[in-house]
């Protein structure tokens, strides 16, 4: 496990020969304490690597050694849980219910599930499509599920495993719950149907019905947001696509601006407002924006600034509203330092208004240790949209405390366990920014790279414009998997593998299509490159670039980061070193579709239109890294190199050709102020690019790339 930094799975099993598998807590925590001193304080294994499984074993059996076995394995990952809260907890979930029929395993595991979740299990194996919500099972079976798993014979005065059972006669064995038709759902149950099943049709019919029986504002707080809140539930327990939330949105948007001409102008109507942002510098802001549409669909308002706020402009407008709290966002590492700067310049304002930040490159702890000691007001982290709504829930009600008193629970359990990882001897490591810290290794020479490569001569020196690609050569190169299941969200939760398959050809699909021909035809996406061929040479962890005319004078000098363990890589190892006789070749390249699908995503977003601008935004971000993946191609060919590529696209995704490509802010090479070294050299303002504060590329449907056409070049980690 140490050699492939592998994570351990530790089943609670030792060499008793009565019974080896533990059966009680007690067995199952003295086993994880012994395997836990083992793995981590004498053979120094991550405690976060480590996956107790404490055994589910069946209690549908009958027989008394068995009965308690449900109880003894919640009540063992609750005190594996509180020992070592850094290390996993795993079971393999249906041992639960072995033996009973179909309909009754489904129930039991479910609850069984729920039990232990609430214990403290972190994963499971199961089958997600045999597992239910609470809302999806009768409060009987549920009840008599609980009764069984916690052995209650005493308390029921019969036998639990015989009721359990008798509640699933035959013919229910391949049941399932039929879904109601809207219309024969009372008023109230069709107002929040609307909403959860993002249902237009017939909305504008109900809301008449009902404003004869309830006020617009009682409409609205107590039928509509409670459906907003049910679809809250469903997505944080992965049970509702991102999509869906959205035309959920939609509705709810539709509704109140029906409702709207008929309230009465009372002062104070929203539950609270927000600023939000992204900083200074970043361009994106997909996800500020979905923050957006779920908290002004359920009651607050919302001041939406965009990107490249400066914090001068948020406080503006945080003065002129008086709004709860600013929220803050933005993509890359260097979005985490600008708002610790915003921070302490809140600070030298004497502002203190509650601070919610979000973003991919922000880690909770680094936001609720560091940066929380840095702002003398509150600061709370945002993992999405829905923890957003939930902090800001509790902010409006005067519960702010609650949520101070969770980080510092959380941060009392951390501080303990480094604790007595520092007793034991091991370290955790200390987090000293938002993403993981790269420090360029100082060492001894390069790697074992192969020096000895032949060198491709380019069809040219220096740098050329290409515009007119035509899209239909791009869309083959589109990554699906990455826009469907990532920028659409669209994921297979708890969708059999046929069920799956059949929305993303009914459903999915047609979408892409329809974009497809829409962004040609309409000229929304406008592919163009900007790209290169320069001699280099490497020199430890630098790589000198020449000029293409006189290949003696050197031009510019990138600095990468090298492995301090492993392989002892470097990006510079790729290419031929100073004192070789030969210059090597670098190829540069940046493309773009343009700022045209982010002005139109911008209008879908204004208009309400909330789906699909999901779907634009993300079509146009993978189309970027389409083109990306199509020139890069296009390199090799003209490289002659292309001979090695597989014939099949979706296999260049995962490198199947000779090469790489190495993109700023990837841990190969991530040091983002490199963008402008990349800039001066092919200069991408040609094709309309230009770089922002923090080094980002506007537009943001664009990314830039070294090329290195060594055959050992391939993805890694420093």
């Amino acid at each position: 496990a140490k050699r492939y930094g592998a994570a351990l799975v530790l089943g609670t099993i030792d060499e008793d020969k009565e019974e080896a598998m533990a059966r009680t807590a007690d067995r199952k925590l003295a086993i994880a304490q012994r395997m836990y001193r083992l793995a981590v304080e004498k053979y120094g294994l991550a405690p976060h690597d480590l996956f107790f499984d404490p055994l589910v074993l069946p209690i549908s059996t009958g027989m008394d050694k068995d009965r308690r076995s449900g109880l003894e394995t919640i009540e063992g990952v609750r005190r594996i849980a509180r020992e070592f809260p850094r290390c996993q907890i795993v079971v393999g979930l249906s041992n639960i219910s072995f033996g009973l029929k179909p309909a009754a395993r489904v129930v039991l595991n479910s609850v069984f599930l729920h039990e232990l979740i609430q214990a403290g299990l972190t994963s499971a194996i199961l089958h997600a499509s045999k597992i239910l919500p609470r809302n999806k099972i009768d409060d009987a079976q549920w009840n008599a599920a609980l009764d069984l798993i916690y052995d209650r014979r005493a308390e029921t005065g019969g036998d639990p495993l015989q009721r359990f059972v008798d509640l699933f006669p035959d013919e229910a064995a391949g049941s399932a719950p039929q879904k109601k038709d809207i219309h024969q759902l009372s008023l109230e149950d069709r107002l929040r149907a609307h909403i959860i099943d993002g249902e237009k049709r017939g909305l504008i019919e109900t809301l008449e019905e009902a404003r004869k029986k309830y006020s617009p504002l009682q409409i609205i707080n107590d039928h509509l947001l409670d459906g907003m809140k049910v679809v809250g539930d469903l997505f944080g327990s992965g049970q509702m696509q991102l999509p869906f939330v959205l035309q959920s949105a939609e509705v709810m948007k539709m509704a109140v601006a029906h409702l709207q001409p008929y309230m009465e102008k009372v002062h104070g109507g929203s539950k609270g407002s927000i600023v939000l942002a992204t900083v200074k510098g970043d361009v994106h802001d997909i996800g500020k924006n979905l923050v957006d549409i779920i908290l002004s669909n359920n009651g607050y308002t919302v001041y939406n600034l965009g990107i490249k706020q400066p914090i001068s402009n948020i406080l503006e407008k945080w003065r002129e509203t008086g709004a709860n709290a600013i929220g803050l966002s933005g993509l890359l590492v260097k979005s985490v330092t600008v708002m610790k700067e915003n921070l302490e310049e809140l600070n030298t304002q004497g502002v203190t208004v509650p601070v919610l930040l979000g973003g991919a490159a922000l880690s909770r702890h680094y936001c609720e240790s560091e940066l929380r000691s840095v702002y003398q007001g509150h600061v709370y982290y945002g993992r999405d949209a829905f923890e957003g709504l939930r902090t800001m829930d509790y902010l409006v009600n005067g519960r702010a405390g609650e949520l101070d008193a969770e980080i510092d629970d959380r941060l009392g359990k951390r501080a303990q366990v480094e604790e007595r990882l520092a007793r034991s001897g091991s370290s955790m490591g200390q987090e000293a920014s938002g993403a993981t810290a790269v420090t360029p290794a100082v060492g001894e020479g390069r790697s074992a790279v192969r020096t000895d490569v032949d060198i491709p001569r380019p069809p040219f020196w220096g740098s050329r414009v290409v515009e007119g690609i035509r899209l239909d050569d791009v869309y083959p190169f589109i990554n699906k998997v990455a826009l469907f299941r990532g920028q659409w969200q669209f994921k297979k939760g708890r969708k059999t593998d046929a069920e799956y398959e059949a929305q993303l050809e009914d459903e999915v699909e047609p979408i892409f299509r329809r974009l497809a021909v829409q962004c040609r035809d309409e000229r929304v996406l406008q592919p163009k490159v900007v790209y290169g061929y320069f001699p280099c040479a490497s020199e430890g962890n630098d790589l000198i670039v020449y000029d293409p005319v006189h290949h003696e004078r050197e031009i510019e000098r990138f600095t990468f980061p090298r492995q301090r363990t492993r392989r002892r890589l470097c990006i510079s190892d790729f290419f031929r070193p100073v004192e070789s006789d030969e210059k090597d070749t670098l190829a540069l390249m940046c493309v773009t579709v343009g700022g045209e699908a982010s002005r139109r995503a911008k209008a879908l977003f204004e208009a309400n239109n909330y789906a699909e601008y999901l779907y634009l935004h993300g079509f146009g971000v993978e189309c970027a890294e389409a083109l990306a993946e199509f020139w890069h191609k296009r390199i090799r060919q003209e490289l002659g190199i292309a001979g090695e590529d597989s014939p099949h696209i979706r296999e260049l995704f995962t490198q199947h050709y000779r090469g790489s490509r190495y993109s700023f802010g990837y841990p190969a090479c991530p040091e983002m102020s490199d963008q402008e070294k990349l800039f001066g050299l092919i200069d991408p303002s040609r094709i309309g690019c230009v770089l922002t504060e923090n080094w980002q590329i506007d537009p943001e449907q664009s990314t830039s790339a070294v090329v290195a056409h060594h055959p050992e070049a391939k993805y890694f980690n420093v």
